[in-house]
């Protein structure tokens, strides 16, 4: 097996993780935790679990000149993309968020060829078309879209989540050549637990860990071990071999992978528009990635 296609075998398991995050999140706020509190858990034990995961198995240093680098990925993949997604997800719904992230893809490919140079070719561009029109089927044919009220709010702060995301990929590229996978996860996290901490320590001192049910520690931990932890090493694994537009692109197989969970567990039903949808995006990754 080539490292390209491991490289993708992991983007597919990221997006797996990455598609049933939307409900556990959305269970959790505001029922068991604040988004603030969600956030300061979350980043808190991730980047305990960062840290001696890399003092174990990979001690490598940095050089200084590095550490900023580090510190603005820490601030744009960690406290400002995860804490904007809480709370937006927080006023609206994952039927929305989902809609919106169907733009991340084309944020990363405009930012890789300002940033990286990389060239936006017609195949390409012709690929995230179909992909983002397979995804938006799929969206709306799973419920109604609502930008009223709060939830155009929570609709702008998923925006700006997807924008800062897209960043930290783009950002993220020239590093991942130069270090270990771990090494650079630990030091993000670190930097990005510190910018959360000032926002997030009052509210996270009002958590009273006795009154939490069993079910939000169970979302609590997903989230910490598979949603941060797993998913943050394969996504750095799959940039040492695809470009960070290609990561991206996963995004679109989110709705898919929710479409065929609920057709598994009697939810849902197979229809032509998701199975239209679900070729345009395949067709999309092809093009993409070929």
């Amino acid at each position: 097996m080539t490292p390209r296609i491991r490289a993708h075998l992991a983007l597919i398991s990221t997006t797996l993780i990455f598609g049933f995050a939307y409900n556990i999140v959305k269970a959790l706020l505001p029922a068991a935790m604040t988004p603030m509190q969600l956030i300061f858990v979350r980043l808190l034990g991730s980047m305990i679990i960062f840290w001696a995961f890399q003092r174990l198995f990979v001690p490598e240093k940095v050089e200084r000149k590095d550490l900023l680098k580090l510190a603005a990925c820490g601030m744009f993949g960690f406290a400002l993309n995860q804490a904007l997604f809480y709370e937006g997800l927080n006023l609206t719904t994952p039927v929305d968020a989902s809609l919106i992230h169907v733009l991340n893809p084309v944020a990363v490919m405009l930012l890789s060829s300002l940033l990286l140079s990389e060239r936006i070719t017609l195949r390409r561009a012709g690929g995230i078309a179909l992909g983002a029109s397979g995804a938006i089927i799929l969206v709306l044919s799973g419920g109604p879209v609502n930008f009223s009220g709060n939830h155009t709010a929570g609709n702008l702060l998923i925006l700006l989540n997807l924008v800062f995301y897209a960043l930290y990929l783009v950002m993220l590229k020239p590093l991942i050549g130069k270090y270990h996978t771990t090494t650079i996860l630990k030091w993000v996290s670190f930097f990005g637990f510190l910018f959360v901490v000032p926002f997030s320590i009052g509210p996270a001192l009002e958590i009273v860990p006795s009154s939490l049910p069993a079910s939000a520690w169970a979302g609590i931990a997903y989230i910490i071990l598979l949603n941060t932890f797993l998913a943050y090493l394969l996504i750095n694994y799959a940039l040492k071999h695809v470009g960070p537009t290609s990561v991206s692109y996963y995004s679109y197989l989110q709705p898919v992978i929710a479409s065929a969970t609920s057709v598994t567990v009697g939810q849902g039903a197979i229809t032509l528009p998701k199975v239209a949808a679900a070729l345009l995006i395949f067709a999309g990754v092809y093009l993409v990635n070929r």
